[in-house]
């Protein structure tokens, strides 16, 4: 038997269909729409840390934060003087308390890697990391102000990304040796004890590192900006492949038979009258191996080949691993600017 189909029955129909196939729809946005806000932070939170080490002064808070980037205890922070000290403390979410080494940093994104001694740590995947644009809404995680001492939470702020720019063109205006883009953001997130925390997406992506406190030179004000996480995967693979390294105690000790000198390139540091008093070079004596090098006063020096050096000693120390007739290798900061130099030691008579 035939069936004959009236038109409002065949439009009944339409509809119907219609509305069943928007709540198939509707459901599986649903299933894909982003967790609250709430879920991300209660997932994001143990993943930072607080960090403890040197300063302590009037503006040299000795506290910074850092995110865990893998489930053995490795950690992503900002470089700085809080680092500067043999007691880096590192305290998880849940509370508990770890002294950390220091692996290594890059001076040139001012970024480094701790250890700590642990397993099973919830992290972030820095293969996940995305990419922002302007208008992307963030949240920033840190232990700004150091309120965070124990088991509390990191402070959490919620912000847009308001540009994408690149600090190359705004040399002599913020004290960095950064060079590269920057995600600067409408919320005021770095402050005391912020650099080093995360920037991650409203789904909890993560996407960013929160830089140092900068101001501004020109018109006296601050700058609030994360450094991407694209922008650093090299110098992180590095940092975990040995170079960067800072000289562990229980390194096994290889010295050639004569070593170089300081006084042999030409370089008079300041007086080492601190514990970790940093290698700055007062002064070059005139036409000596240094001198030719292009080194000059208030250098600062931050790398003897691939080995970061934090101190006078430290530098001392590295130097005699060098042949006294070899090629040194020197980083320094001058300025503003990251400066590699070779310094070849005058032939001896």
């Amino acid at each position: 038997m035939n069936t004959l189909w009236h038109p409002r029955s065949v439009l009944l129909w339409l509809l119907l269909l219609g509305l069943c196939g928007s709540a198939v729809h509707d459901d599986t946005a649903l299933a894909a729409a982003p967790a609250s806000v709430a879920d991300v932070i209660e997932q994001t939170q143990p993943k930072i840390v607080k960090i403890f080490g040197a300063g302590g002064f009037r503006g040299l808070e000795a506290y910074q934060s850092g995110m865990l980037i893998s489930a053995d205890g490795y950690i992503l922070t900002v470089w700085s003087y809080v680092l500067d000290t043999d007691y880096i403390t590192v305290v998880l979410n849940d509370g508990r308390r770890f002294v950390a080494k220091m692996l290594g940093a890059d001076p040139q994104p001012e970024v480094a890697i701790l250890k700590i001694d642990a397993s099973d740590l919830p992290h972030f995947d820095l293969d996940k990391a995305v990419r922002l644009e302007p208008g992307d809404r963030i949240l920033a995680f840190s232990n700004a102000f150091g309120v965070a001492q124990g088991n509390e939470p990191a402070s959490v702020q919620e912000g847009v990304v308001s540009v994408v720019t690149n600090l190359a063109a705004r040399r002599g205006v913020f004290d960095t040796a950064y060079r590269g883009p920057v995600y600067v953001l409408d919320a005021v997130v770095n402050n005391p004890g912020s650099q080093g925390g995360a920037l991650v997406t409203r789904r909890g992506e993560l996407a960013g590192i929160l830089g140092k406190e900068l101001r501004n030179s020109l018109n006296n004000t601050w700058l609030n900006y994360a450094l991407p996480i694209e922008q650093l995967r090299e110098s992180i693979d590095a940092i975990r492949a040995g170079k960067f390294a800072v000289r562990q105690e229980e390194q096994p000790l290889k010295k050639p038979a004569k070593s170089v000198r300081l006084a042999a390139l030409g370089i008079v540091l300041v007086p080492d009258i601190l514990e970790r008093t940093p290698p700055y070079v007062d002064g070059v004596v005139p036409d000596s191996p240094a001198a030719k090098a292009g080194l000059q006063p208030d250098d600062l020096i931050v790398l003897v080949g691939d080995t970061l050096v934090q101190s006078c000693k430290a530098l001392n120390t590295e130097l005699e691993y060098i042949d006294s007739a070899d090629p040194v290798r020197l980083s320094v900061i001058r300025g503003q600017q990251l400066v590699e130099l070779t310094v070849q030691p005058a032939e001896e008579k």
